[in-house]
């Protein structure tokens, strides 16, 4: 019978190793083998040890857990451009900006032109409220809103087939 291993090689990628007594691939790490429990490691303290150690000698093996058989595939990164979806599915989607706080102060004026001050501070506040609003608003959705969605709103667009284009949805997604 051969001696278990007190020490682990770091420079073997392998999560997988032959079990000396049935020959099957069993993980490297875990006390026992799967196949016939026979006892890689003197100890669950020991095997932790040695994939910690083994782990930490090379930063791809991170991912790795004890009972793997080998180094797991890395997470797939998907971007989703989540502005190109929505418009593609109808939704409007406000771009990012400063008008909704102009706005905000604008009804914040307008709010102040409703408490009880004297008749010209009261109208001041109106008139001021209703610019700052009217800024704010037109600001947004003149502005912004038609930058954000240029091909929307150019007019220079042919008119679409009334027969492949409903309420401006592509074809695709117009069935239920």
């Amino acid at each position: 019978m051969r001696t278990r291993p007190r020490f682990v090689d770091t420079g073997n990628p392998a999560l997988a190793v032959e079990c000396p007594r049935c020959g099957l691939l069993t993980p490297r790490f875990l006390p026992y083998c799967k196949n016939c429990s026979f006892a890689l490691w003197p100890d669950r303290a020991t095997a932790g040890a040695a994939f910690e150690a083994w782990q930490h000698a090379d930063p791809a093996r991170a991912l790795a857990r004890p009972y793997d058989m080998e180094l797991p595939a890395p997470p797939p990164r998907e971007i989703v451009d989540y502005e190109e979806r929505a418009h593609r599915l109808g939704i409007h989607l406000f771009p990012s900006s400063s008008y909704p706080f102009v706005i905000c102060v604008g009804f914040l004026f307008l709010g102040l032109a409703a408490v009880p001050f004297s008749g010209v501070v009261r109208i001041v506040l109106l008139v001021l409220g209703l610019v700052v609003f009217l800024v704010g608003v037109i600001g947004w959705v003149v502005l912004e809103d038609v930058r954000m969605y240029e091909d929307v709103v150019s007019h220079d667009a042919p008119v679409p087939d009334a027969g492949h284009e409903v309420a401006g949805h592509p074809a695709e997604e117009q069935r239920h």
